[in-house]
């Protein structure tokens, strides 16, 4: 019953909203809430604006977008500020199609879709409401009612400039509904609805023989010729396509590129002038937004057309590239497998994270510069700590290449690959290797892969594949060890007391006999090879420590093993190592004795309570983590 209380709780705030007056009335509400008259374009803008923004690493961050987009921000940010904010502030842009260019599966359409929702939701907040002329099928905007001569006087006492002339239809109406009393026209608050054809429209062209430019601009009403005797007189004509019922709103173009010329040249005097021809009428005002999307290659072949020359002018394009950061990526295959009917399957750690990690990897382009790699580059792409670069270097790399992201594996295939994994496995958990495996397969079935692209995927499944053994290392290496933070804390707060004992010459006290004992340096060094650091580079590598430990006590930060990237490393590493033949035996014993097989459980109920493990991939993981050992 709960759902039926919450549809009539639903009907009942609908009825709240509803607002009906006359156009004395609406002047009124005009003049207490002058945003009741935004154009459409700066209700969109006041839409995203209105959900919040964030401020990171120097960029401006949409909460709007967050919960559907991932890993686009910056072209959100341009989309935003370069194209919204000023279309709101009534500038040129306004008077341009907005053509969304990325790769497939790259987000354009959820965009239009977050857009198209949003509206519909937006027009029932105060904020984003929107009054139209009642009983007019373009739900026009009542302030299109005011002459001409009158406009410049309404500005100087409203504030609120008036665009667009009073449509044929409402024309006819003023005079003979209401006898040119324009403060007697009824006005109605209404809704945006894509389904109810209420300011919001989508065009998809069909086959070119069959498709009538009347989808777009309406067409005459043939039956009722007899009865109003003209095909000029406007009660005779539907103001049915979509650019009249997407005033006021949003029309999606789909396919735009595609379309006959006949359909693009509507677009030029709306975009320009603000109106389109529609039967045998003046030229009809709309107020929407026109947005499109395509690929790469559809839009060099539309400008390369001479015929489009007219157009392009009239279009701004805004590239919609893939995510190129990996836990943005995660999040995308996380929301698609929510969405989907294998959301109950488990998935084992880090699985999503290196399907991300291979998927980024075919969408990066080589670094120009000579001291970079392909995975040092994901990852300070994707924000993490790289020793010896900063951010600086970040904004160097992604100048580098402005295409990059516009090409790759996408992420469709990816989940397809995934749910691939899920159905032909049976069983209730899926790991890392699976679908890295799953991946591989797929190659040989995509249509677009050459064989040259195929051998650079493979490539970068291997380096996939790698960086899952050591995370999955890792992940064995933190099971086994009791405590594992305590242990990395205690080993790392001897490593630095003998560290500053070395670089101040000085001596450390024994804890137990009190004498004074020389600094330990077979302890620093089994702990500074586990990261390569040489005889010769030792002294460097101490220092430096000890700096970093100051600089961080000036700024009253206290230093623990995760201030410092190498060393970090090396702390771990030394750990695993000491426990590596324990982890050795007992992963792979194939008849484990009463200890190891207590060891064992030990490790899985820490595997699944701690890490995230089912009972399945945790046995799953030390498995494998068996067999890297043995190799």
């Amino acid at each position: 019953m709960d759902i039926l209380k919450k549809i009539e709780q639903y009907r009942s705030q609908e009825e709240k909203l509803r607002w009906e007056g006359t156009f004395a009335d609406y002047l009124k509400l005009v003049k207490e809430k002058p945003w009741v008259a935004q154009s459409a374009h700066s209700r969109i803008y006041n839409m995203i604006r209105d959900a919040g923004v964030e401020e990171e690493n120097g960029h401006k961050v949409y909460r709007f977008f967050s919960h559907e987009m991932f890993g686009l921000e910056e072209a959100l940010e341009k989309l935003v500020e370069e194209y919204f904010h000023p279309a709101a502030k009534r500038l040129d842009v306004r008077k341009r199609i907005l053509l969304l260019m990325g790769p497939v599966s790259g987000g354009k359409s959820t965009l239009v879709t977050m857009l198209k929702r949003g509206l519909e939701a937006y027009s029932r907040t105060d904020r984003g409401a929107v009054y139209a002329i009642k009983g007019c099928p373009m739900h026009e905007d009542p302030l299109h009612l005011i002459p001409q001569h009158l406009r410049e006087d309404f500005y100087r006492e409203y504030g609120i400039k008036v665009e667009g002339n009073l449509s044929p239809l409402n024309t006819m109406r003023l005079e003979e509904e209401y006898g040119g009393r324009i403060e007697d026209v009824l006005v109605e608050r209404i809704f945006l609805s894509e389904d109810k054809r209420v300011g919001i429209g989508t065009f998809s062209p069909s086959d070119p023989k069959s498709q009538d430019i009347a989808d777009l601009t309406g067409s005459i009403d043939f039956s009722t010729i007899a009865e109003y005797g003209s095909e000029s007189d406007p009660r005779a004509y539907r103001f049915d396509g979509e650019l009249n019922k997407a005033n006021r709103g949003l029309m999606e173009f789909q396919e735009m590129l595609k379309c006959d010329e006949k359909f693009l040249w509507h677009l030029l005097s709306l975009t320009q002038e603000g109106n389109f021809k529609a039967g045998r009428f003046a030229l009809i005002s709309a107020d929407e937004l026109i947005v499109a999307h395509t690929n790469e290659t559809e839009y060099r072949s539309f400008i390369s057309n001479k015929k489009n020359e007219a157009l392009h002018s009239r279009i701004i394009v805004m590239p919609v590239p893939y995510n190129l950061k990996v836990s943005q990526e995660e999040r995308i295959y996380e929301k698609m497998i929510r969405d989907s009917d294998v959301a109950d399957v488990h998935i084992a750690p880090h699985t999503l994270k290196v399907a991300a990690m291979f998927t980024v990897l075919t969408r990066l382009k080589e670094p120009k510069r000579g001291d970079i790699d392909l995975l040092k580059k994901m990852r300070l792409y994707d924000g993490e700590n790289v020793e010896g670069f900063n951010s600086s270097d970040l904004n160097e790399l992604k100048k580098e290449y402005q295409d990059e992201g516009m090409s790759g594996i996408d992420p469709r295939y990816v989940i397809n690959r995934i749910s691939s994994t899920i159905i032909r496995k049976k069983v209730p958990a899926i790991n890392a290797l699976d679908v890295l495996r799953s991946l591989k397969e797929g190659l040989d079935q995509h249509p677009s892969i050459t064989q040259e692209l195929r051998e650079k995927y493979l490539n970068f499944i291997s380096v996939a594949r790698k960086e899952y053994d050591e995370m999955a290392k890792k992940e064995v290496q933190k099971a086994f060890v009791y405590s594992y933070e305590e242990s990395a804390k205690t080993l790392m707060d001897n490593y630095l007391d003998n560290v500053e004992a070395f670089c101040n010459k000085s001596k450390l006290r024994d804890p137990l006999t009190g004498e004074e004992i020389n600094p330990d340096e077979k302890l620093m060094r089994s702990i500074e090879e586990q990261i390569g650091i040489s005889e010769n580079a030792k002294k460097a590598f101490r220092e430096e420590i000890l700096i970093r430990i100051s600089a961080l006590a000036r700024k009253g930060k206290r230093f623990d093993y995760r201030s410092h990237a190498r060393l970090r490393e090396a702390i771990q590493k030394k750990l695993f190592a000491d426990l590596k033949d324990v982890v050795k035996i007992t992963t792979s014993a194939k008849t484990p004795d009463e200890q190891q097989l207590k060891k064992i459980n030990e490790v899985v109920a820490r595997l699944i309570d701690e890490h995230g493990y089912n009972s399945t991939s945790a046995n799953e993981l030390l498995r494998y983590v068996g067999s890297l050992l043995n190799r």
